[in-house]
């Protein structure tokens, strides 16, 4: 093998790990993405029981003042 074939291997293979990591860049952004989306929703879904808590906590407390 000469030096020339040897250096087009070694550029063929930095190349390719440089279209991967393209790739793999791409794929992490998604993921980011899906994570946001994931957080937001939790996020809503912990305000909407706290929502719900306080509410029936509310009631429950007005309802045993005007019981007396």
């Amino acid at each position: 093998m000469s030096q020339e074939e040897f250096q087009k291997q070694v550029l063929d293979s930095l190349n390719e790990l440089k279209s991967d990591s393209v790739v793999l860049r791409a794929d992490i952004e998604k993921s980011n993405e899906k994570f946001d989306v994931y957080r937001q929703a939790t996020q809503s879904l912990v305000n909407l029981a706290f929502g719900l808590i306080a509410s029936a906590t509310i009631i429950t407390v007005v309802s045993s003042v005007f019981k007396r």
